[in-house]
C-alpha cells in the first residue's frame, strides 16, 4: 500500500450507510447536548450558590459537571455539523484536537471518579475524622493532579499518534477521531502506540475502577454493620447515585476497550461510543438530582431567591 504521510484532513462517514436516520441522529444528539449543558450548568451554578453544598462531595461533583460540559463539547458540536452536511471532513488539526481532548477528558473523569469513591469511603467508613481528612487543601490537589495527569497521558499518546504516517485511505468510518480507530490508518509499526494504550488502559480505567471496588467493600461492611434502620438508608442514598454512574460510565467503556475482536462490529461501535459519550454524561445530573435531598432542596432555595428577585 502506498504510505502518503502529508494527510491534510478525514472523512468521517460513521452511520452513513443509513442516510434516513441522519436528521433523527442530529435532533436526537442536539437534545440531548443541550440537555447536559443545562443540567451539568445548573449543578455547578447550584454548589457555588448555596452554601450546604460547600463540601468535599459536591466540590468533586462540580468537577465531575464541568468536565462533562468540556468532555461532550469535544465532540459533539463537530458530529452535529457532520450530520447536517454532505462533505463529511474534518481537518487533520481539528482531528488531533478532538482526539486529544477527549481523550484527557475522559481519563480525568475515571480519576475523578475513584476520588469520589474516597470521598464517600471516608465520609462513611470515618465520619468521625471526615472534616480533617477530606479538607480543602486535599480536595483540590486531587481534583487538580485529575486533571494533570489525564492531560499528560492525552498529550503523549495524541503527539505519538499524529506523527505517524498514516495510509491514503483518509476515509474514517466512525462518528468522531477516536485513537482506536486512527491506529487503523496507520502505515508503520505502532507497537509503541499499542505499550501506551495498554499502560494508560491500566491505569485510567483499571485501577480506578479497583479502588472503585475495594472503597465500596469497606463501604458495605461498615453499612452492614449499622444497627440504625435510618443509618443506613442514609448511608445507601449517599453512595447509590455515584455507584450508578461508576456503572454507566466505567459499564460502556470497558465494553469498548476490552471486548473480545470476534465480536467486533463497526455498527455497535458507533452506537456504544455515541452512548458512552453523550449518554452518561447526560444521566450524571439526572441521578445525582433525583437521588440526593440535598440538590432538589439546594434547587428550590435557588428558584425562589430567583422568584423572589424577579418580584422585586
Amino acid at each position: 500500500m502506498e504510505n502518503y504521510s502529508a494527510v491534510t484532513e478525514f472523512f468521517l462517514v460513521g452511520l452513513s450507510q443509513y442516510p434516513e436516520l441522519q436528521l433523527s441522529l442530529f435532533v436526537l444528539c442536539l437534545i440531548m447536548y443541550l440537555i447536559i449543558l443545562l443540567g451539568n450548568s445548573l449543578l455547578i451554578i447550584i454548589s457555588i450558590l448555596d452554601s450546604r453544598l460547600h463540601t468535599p462531595m459536591y466540590f468533586s461533583l462540580g468537577n465531575l459537571s464541568f468536565l462533562d460540559i468540556c468532555y461532550t463539547s469535544s465532540f459533539v458540536p463537530p458530529m452535529l455539523i457532520i450530520f447536517s452536511s454532505e462533505r463529511k471532513s474534518i481537518s487533520f488539526t481539528a482531528c488531533a484536537l478532538q482526539m486529544g481532548a477527549s481523550l484527557a477528558l475522559a481519563c480525568t473523569e475515571f480519576v475523578l471518579l475513584a476520588v469520589m469513591a474516597y470521598d464517600r469511603y471516608t465520609a462513611i467508613c470515618n465520619p468521625l475524622r471526615y472534616p480533617i481528612v477530606m479538607n480543602r487543601i486535599l480536595c483540590v490537589h486531587m481534583a487538580a493532579w485529575s486533571w494533570i495527569i489525564g492531560c499528560l497521558n492525552s498529550l503523549v499518546q495524541t503527539v505519538l499518534t499524529m506523527m505517524l504516517p498514516f495510509c491514503g485511505n483518509n476515509v474514517i468510518d466512525h462518528l468522531v477521531c477516536e485513537l482506536l480507530v486512527l491506529l487503523k490508518h496507520i502505515c508503520s509499526d505502532i507497537s509503541i502506540i499499542v505499550l501506551m494504550l495498554t499502560v494508560g488502559t491500566t491505569v485510567f480505567l483499571v485501577i480506578p475502577l479497583l479502588l472503585i471496588f475495594i472503597s465500596y467493600v469497606f463501604i458495605l461492611s461498615t453499612i452492614l454493620r449499622l444497627k440504625s434502620t435510618e443509618g443506613i438508608k442514609k448511608a445507601f442514598s449517599t453512595c447509590s447515585a455515584h455507584l450508578a454512574v461508576v456503572i454507566l460510565f466505567y459499564g460502556s467503556a470497558l465494553f469498548m476497550y476490552t471486548k473480545p475482536k470476534s465480536k467486533d462490529t463497526k455498527t455497535s461501535d458507533e452506537i456504544i461510543g455515541l452512548s458512552y459519550g453523550v449518554v452518561a454524561p447526560m444521566l450524571n445530573p439526572i441521578i445525582y438530582s433525583l437521588r440526593n435531598k440535598e440538590v432538589k432542596e439546594a434547587v428550590k432555595t435557588v428558584l425562589s431567591r430567583y422568584l423572589y428577585s424577579l418580584k422585586i
